[in-house]
């Protein structure tokens, strides 16, 4: 951890990577204007259960690329992306959504080798209502899977929300049924896409458990603790949980899709909080002579109060719902969003909003698909032209429409075709 901190402020420094045996050359200017603006110097919290930035522009991902020790989502890597798929990147790649990734370069040399891949994500079920945030990890997959024609496998942690919420096993496996709802509505394919409920699938598949207890084999408490920030009144149930999600990694898990395969490539597009859980597998796959999962990792979708934190579907206030009106996505946006403009008209017209803080703008870069319409609204708001109160219009007429189709899609989802989606059967893929 210090090393890591100490190549953060090296780079702060210097405006250079560390490099060992490189020292900085003798005529480099540091810059040292004082303390950092913007309260930057304090530590961002981020694992899989909390969320906070020290500053109002969000989440420092830089410094977390350094300290999770992933790597940044370049250029070139995008460019190849392109080149392999055939396809323009989609936006939330072009704009930094999905910003780092492990391993993509080696999923991508397969790829070209007509060796597939498959996908896997997931979702923790919490509440019967999904929120936006949700949908970005499950609209960038459905991408994925549309442009490499690969299977995908979703897992459902109602066993993980059983163990850390007070809920109870049976309200945990109908918010996973609501929840199913909600993602097949993205537009999944039915022969290329397993949903699967921890609750139901842990005990009808001898494979998925004994692979669960290989992780758990080569995991220790330390290690666990250490990760996750365990103690030791934790119950023994959230101790053992993280090889729950280590499980989906492997094609090992999953016979009926892949016949016994344990070399299929593994791909998890997931936010960024969730590395813990894989980098613990990456550890530990090798070990149990199973290949690493590569990870594609997502920025978060800020609450409506602001950046600092994410959005949570336990307030529903710093939420817009997939089950929300138009009129209350009307009244949230104008209410609650946290805005990047100035007190007055005038202020505003002279000096310009922060579009880095101003979280109407934040979602647009999120759901607004045209690169020039967006790069425009940008230069209006932090020109002056653009008030507030119109660029929180905008917001509103992007998302009422998005959601209305989303709840009419979802209206047509019945508990047949729920079933269908999460019954272990073969997926139509091509080897």
């Amino acid at each position: 951890q210090l090393l890591l901190k100490l190549k953060v402020d090296y780079k702060q420094m210097t405006g250079q990577d560390y490099k060992a045996g490189c020292p900085p050359s003798e005529n480099l200017i540091v810059s040292n204007n004082g303390p950092a603006a913007d309260d930057c110097d304090g530590e961002d919290l981020v694992d899989p259960w909390n969320v906070s930035a020290s500053s109002t522009k969000g989440v420092d991902y830089d410094k977390l690329i350094v300290r999770f020790g992933s790597s940044k989502i370049d250029k070139e890597l995008l460019e190849r992306i392109e080149k392999v798929s055939g396809q323009r990147a989609h936006h939330f790649l072009r704009r930094g959504i999905f910003f780092s990734h492990r391993d993509m370069h080696q999923i991508l040399d397969a790829y070209e080798k007509h060796k597939s891949f498959y996908l896997y994500t997931g979702r923790g079920p919490s509440s019967e209502a999904m929120h936006v945030g949700h949908l970005i990890p499950f609209i960038f997959t459905k991408w994925l899977q549309d442009v490499f024609d690969i299977p995908l496998v979703v897992q459902m942690t109602d066993d993980e929300k059983y163990l850390w919420k007070d809920l109870t096993l049976e309200e945990c496996h109908r918010f996973t049924v609501e929840n199913a709802k909600d993602i097949i509505a993205c537009g999944f394919d039915v022969n290329k896409t397993f949903i699967f409920s921890d609750l139901d699938y842990m005990g009808a598949s001898p494979q998925f458990y004994r692979n669960v207890v290989k992780v758990q084999k080569h995991v220790t408490f330390n290690q666990v603790k250490g990760i996750f920030g365990f103690t030791d009144s934790d119950c023994i149930g959230k101790i053992s949980f993280p090889a729950i999600q280590a499980a989906p990694s492997f094609s090992s898990s999953f016979p009926q899709i892949f016949g016994g395969k344990k070399d299929v490539p593994c791909l998890i597009p997931c936010a960024i909080d969730q590395d813990p859980y894989f980098r613990m597998t990456r550890d530990v796959a090798p070990r149990i002579g199973l290949l690493k999962p590569a990870l594609l990792h997502s920025t978060f979708f800020p609450a409506l109060q602001g950046a600092q934190t994410k959005m949570s579907a336990s307030d529903p206030n710093s939420s817009i719902f997939l089950t929300d009106t138009p009129k209350q996505i009307k009244n949230k946006i104008n209410k609650h969003a946290f805005s990047g403009g100035k007190d007055t008209v005038e202020e505003h017209r002279k000096y310009g909003g922060n579009t880095e803080v101003d979280v109407s703008f934040l979602y647009l870069t999120f759901f607004l698909e045209d690169d020039e319409k967006l790069e425009k609204i940008k230069e209006d708001y932090t020109s002056g032209a653009l008030l507030t109160g119109e660029l929180k219009k905008i917001l509103i007429e992007t998302l009422q429409p998005m959601i209305a189709q989303h709840q009419e899609r979802r209206k047509q989802v019945t508990d047949e075709m729920v079933q269908q989606f999460m019954t272990p059967r073969p997926l139509n893929y091509k080897f």
